[in-house]
Formats: C-alpha cells, structure tokens, sequence
C-alpha cells in the first residue's frame, strides 16, 4: 500500500492498483436524522466545492475535528446538529454505523435520530458554512428534493432512506 498525498483530512491510497481516499487517522462522521416533533426533517443546505454545487443533506460533521481525538460519535452529533441548524434534541438513538461510498472511499459514519427537538438558535454552522436549515414534513421529502435538484443543487444519497415512507406514484 502507497500513500499517494496527505492532506489535513484526507489521504490517497493505492492498495496493489486500488485507489481510495480515506480519512486521516481513521476520522469517522456523525449524521443526524433529526425529526421534529410535528413530523418534519430538518436538512441542511451548504454549497460543496467538491460538486462545484450546494447540497441538501442530514446535517454532519467530522468526530474529532474540533475537540480533538478523543471526541465521542454522540458528542458530535449533539456539537454537529446545534451549530448546523440550531437545535437540540431531548432523545438520541444511535442506529449503527454505515460505509459512505465503499467503492471509492473508507470513510464511514455514525447515523444518530435525534427527537424531541427544541430550537436555541438559527443554526447556519460555524465560519464561513453559510448554511440553510430546511424543514421537511416525511412526505414531502420527494417533492422537495425534486424542488431542489431543479435549482441546482445535489442531493446526498442517504435521502433515499426516506424512500419507503414516500409515495413514488
């Protein structure tokens, strides 16, 4: 195996002829399916130089990246979901963690729901994040993602997790 590059998050892999990214010092990811009480999503919007777009996602963040290595799955979905859209949650359940793109990358993440919502501020994350909370009721989710897909922006794949729960007619 060859390090191809180091960056501050990321590293290039060739593993005999198989090339992937993985985080640096295996750093993982929290992602919050945050659900109100009235039954609406909360997603976040941020434009994603990767995409050269903005994406509609579950709000997220690296485990570690600003409390050091010794940060908690849990804890950063709780720093994660109030910087990115403002609100707390009352009840937590971690429902496992999830391989983000196998094929091309070793990143995973650790999916948490989060209910009993209460919001404390505006969200818009931290620095220069700039962004847009959107509340979803469940089926209008399909609706809204085509919405969104029309004006530019990508769509992150765990979306498609809402699938059962939406009429496709």
């Amino acid at each position: 195996m060859t390090v191809a590059w180091t960056g501050r998050y990321l590293e290039a892999v060739d593993d005999d002829g198989w090339e992937y990214v993985r985080r640096v010092s295996g750093m993982s990811a929290a992602v919050i399916l945050a659900i109100t009480d009235d039954g609406e999503v909360v997603l976040v919007e941020q434009h994603r130089p990767a995409l050269g777009a903005p994406a509609i996602e579950f709000p997220a963040g690296l485990i570690g990246d600003e409390d050091g290595a010794g940060e908690s799955p849990g804890a950063t979905a709780e720093r994660e979901l109030l910087e990115e859209t403002g609100y707390t949650a009352r009840n937590w359940r971690a429902l496992g963690e999830f391989a983000t793109s196998p094929g091309m990358s070793a990143e995973t993440f650790h999916l948490f729901l989060a209910t009993g919502l209460e919001a404390r501020h505006a969200g818009g994350g931290i620095g220069n994040e700039k962004i847009v909370v959107h509340r979803v009721k469940l089926e209008e989710i399909a609706a809204f993602a085509d919405a969104a897909r029309a004006r530019g922006c990508a769509i992150d794949c765990r979306l498609i997790a809402f699938l059962p729960w939406v009429s496709l007619a």
